[in-house]
């Protein structure tokens, strides 16, 4: 993305769509009165209130609403009503289908901030392949759920304002250590299955981040071990691990999902730490992806840097 093109600080304005599931109209009002509160306008895409069984409308219904808020060119940023599951299909419409030269979207999605998590990490994917930065932060219908000052990291984010962007985790320190890289990742369950597409292809010098929601350790083992298999991480300078959100082993005699993190990272010879406050939770401040950060694993912090080079 061009940091330098014009993002003066005004309030932006916000185009909202639904790329996955349904969701719930009363937290997706409060959501917008939460918009409305940091002083930003939006515009609902009428497909947000599709519906086709699972998901928000059939697959060509949802990604038209992408691409028009993606041509749209008084949208500044492209926000996720909520997650749940679709947006790997969105991508295989895009591959399948040809919509577009992958550069023409390129173009269009530079002009663009994309905002979610959970199922949103797919078209995080999306734009990281394009060399493009987006936002890991709230869907609408989680900014209700928020505190104040997840709200106040988020209005930060959507202006550009990365120098006030630095991150505590209150986590176990897995490896300790200090590094700086590129900032990618989201959700384990939606990140692994995009392992050997082109939609995943990192280069050296990543910061990974990790959360989930609802999945027992050894799902989690399950997928940390895929990555390792992959050969992926061989392209990761550091993990930072945020809320795993009910996660917990079902029996006090089973393995924990921090003994899970230690077995499964630390031997990898990069710094890792848990407990960074974006997620599934009660605490998921905005982290902006495809920018670069400095990770002190050993003081539990990361923090954005001025540049977008490593």
């Amino acid at each position: 993305m061009n940091d330098e093109s014009a993002r003066d600080g005004h309030p932006k304005k916000i185009g909202i769509f639904a790329p996955s599931s349904p969701f719930d109209r009363d937290r997706f009002d409060q959501g917008l009165s939460v918009l409305e509160t940091l002083g930003f306008s939006y515009h609902v895409h009428p497909q947000t209130s599709a519906r086709h069984g699972y998901l928000a409308g059939d697959d060509a219904t949802r990604l038209g609403a992408f691409l028009d808020l993606l041509k749209d060119d008084s949208i500044d940023v492209i926000m996720a009503a909520r997650g749940g599951y679709g947006a790997h299909r969105l991508l295989e419409k895009l591959h399948l289908d040809d919509l577009g030269d992958v550069f023409e979207l390129g173009a269009m999605a530079k002009k663009k901030l994309l905002v979610g998590f959970s199922d949103v990490t797919a078209l995080h994917a999306l734009f990281q392949s394009l060399g493009l930065v987006s936002i890991h932060g709230p869907v609408v219908t989680q900014l209700s759920l928020l505190s104040r000052h997840d709200h106040l990291v988020l209005a930060h984010a959507l202006r550009h304002e990365w120098e006030h962007l630095e991150y505590e985790a209150l986590g176990p320190i897995i490896t300790g250590g200090l590094t700086s890289g590129r900032l990618v990742g989201g959700c384990l369950a939606v990140l692994a299955p995009l392992v050997g597409t082109r939609f995943l292809d990192w280069n050296d010098g990543v910061i990974l981040l990790l959360e989930d929601v609802a999945e027992a350790p050894y799902r989690i083992d399950r997928m940390l071990t895929h990555l390792r298999l992959s050969g992926i991480l061989r392209s990761v300078r550091a993990i930072c691990v945020g809320d795993l959100v009910r996660c917990d082993a079902p029996r006090p005699d089973e393995q924990s999902i921090d003994d899970v993190l230690r077995d499964r990272l630390s031997d990898l010879g990069i710094p890792v730490v848990a407990g960074f406050p974006f997620g599934h939770g009660t605490r998921n401040a905005a982290v902006p992806l495809g920018r670069v950060a400095l990770l002190d694993a050993d003081a539990r912090r990361l923090v954005l840097t001025p540049t977008r080079s490593i």
